[in-house]
Order: C-alpha cells, then sequence, then structure tokens
C-alpha cells in the first residue's frame, strides 16, 4: 500500500502534494489582528501571497506564533453589483511562520462591504 509520501508504481517520480485544495496567486493588501483575551491587541499589515479555499500565506510585520487565532481582512479584487467593495474576512489559526511569511489556516470566512476611502481632510 501506497501512503502517497513516495512515488509507487502508479505515480511519476515527483514530490506529492499533500494540500487538499488549489492555491491561487492572488495579491492583495491585508490588515491582521490577533485574537487575543489579552488587552492589548497586536495588529498589522500585509500582503496576500496566495490563497485557496483553506487557507492564506501572506507577509506580516510580526512573527506570528503557530497555534495563535487570527483575523485577516482582505481587500477583494472583485465589486458588489460593479460598485461596491468587498473584503475577505477570514478568521483560523496560524499554521507556519517563517521568514516573514505566515500561513493561516480558514476555519470561518464571510465576505463584507468595504467603507468608501475618506478624501484626506484639511
Amino acid at each position: 500500500m501506497n501512503d502517497n509520501t513516495t512515488p509507487g508504481p502508479n505515480l511519476p517520480f515527483k514530490a506529492v502534494e499533500r494540500r487538499h485544495a488549489d492555491r491561487f496567486p492572488i495579491v492583495r493588501e491585508l490588515r491582521y489582528r490577533v485574537l487575543s483575551k489579552r488587552s492589548e491587541e497586536e495588529t498589522g499589515d500585509g500582503r496576500t501571497v496566495n490563497i485557496s479555499s483553506s487557507g492564506v500565506l501572506f507577509t506580516a510585520e510580526h512573527v506570528l506564533v503557530p497555534g495563535r487565532r487570527m483575523e485577516l481582512s482582505i481587500s477583494w479584487p472583485a465589486q458588489l453589483d460593479n460598485k461596491t467593495s468587498l473584503k475577505l474576512v477570514a478568521r483560523g489559526r496560524v499554521v507556519r511562520f517563517e521568514h516573514g511569511l505566515a500561513a493561516l489556516e480558514i476555519q470561518q470566512y464571510e465576505f463584507r462591504t468595504q467603507s468608501p476611502a475618506r478624501p484626506p481632510s484639511n
């Protein structure tokens, strides 16, 4: 029996992909916050590197400890009725952090409308 981690008689000689969902190279601005019961809230900005139905790989300003629960707010490229900006709000756990890149396993998500940008005040 083959455990799908090494090539066998029915598999080509290459590494076997273990991910369950396709990843799409979508680069979008995001804001993150660590969900914590502590009074101070850790937040930061970053960019997505890729997105799948089960996770997001993104750049982060801070070291994000695996296991921590987070919320990402991602600027979404599509608009509602071609006029209202959307954001994807995803919650989940950090599963990996290396060299400024964090991987979040999505446990819950929803699309929300984005408030319009405010004009600069004088």
